[in-house]
């Protein structure tokens, strides 16, 4: 296979569906993982750790909604499928969890794991990094 289709990375974690951070760079993962594109860095988080924590919220198993995603549903139609089947969130909910999402590694149980993957990465110059969803983005190279 050619190297220009190989180690792709997902979306941003900051984009949205139906204002809902993060779903759509689930869905990516999930797509690019089946295609055997998706950067190997991301390979051991395959339905842990932020996915795991959409499907929480959002009421259903990983492992159901990525079959949904591998059978060809868009990010729309796979987000209904997920509304359908689990626990249909008030606005006020989401706009928490959008918000705890947006800042996690920001002053909480997750700041010294921020550090650690900023150093790792050698991106410890880039002041703009206050957040994971920042890291995410700096690290797989996206403003």
């Amino acid at each position: 296979m050619d190297r220009l289709f190989q180690d792709q990375f997902p979306c941003s974690p900051k984009d949205e569906i139906d204002g809902l951070v993060y779903f759509p760079r689930l869905c990516s993962k999930v797509r690019l993982f089946a295609e055997g594109t998706l950067h190997p860095d991301l390979h051991a988080n395959l339905g842990r750790a932020m996915d795991l924590w959409a499907c929480q919220f959002l009421g259903v198993e990983y492992d159901a909604l990525a079959e949904v995603i591998k059978a060809g549903a868009s990010d729309e139609d796979a987000l209904a499928w997920a509304r359908k089947q689990g626990s249909e969130r008030p606005e006020h909910e989401r706009d928490w969890w959008n918000s705890y999402m947006r800042n996690t590694g920001y002053r909480d149980f997750l700041s010294d794991k921020l550090l650690a993957r900023i150093v790792e990465s050698g991106l410890t110059g880039d002041t703009n990094i206050q957040t994971m969803f920042d890291y995410i983005d700096a690290d797989e190279g996206r403003e």
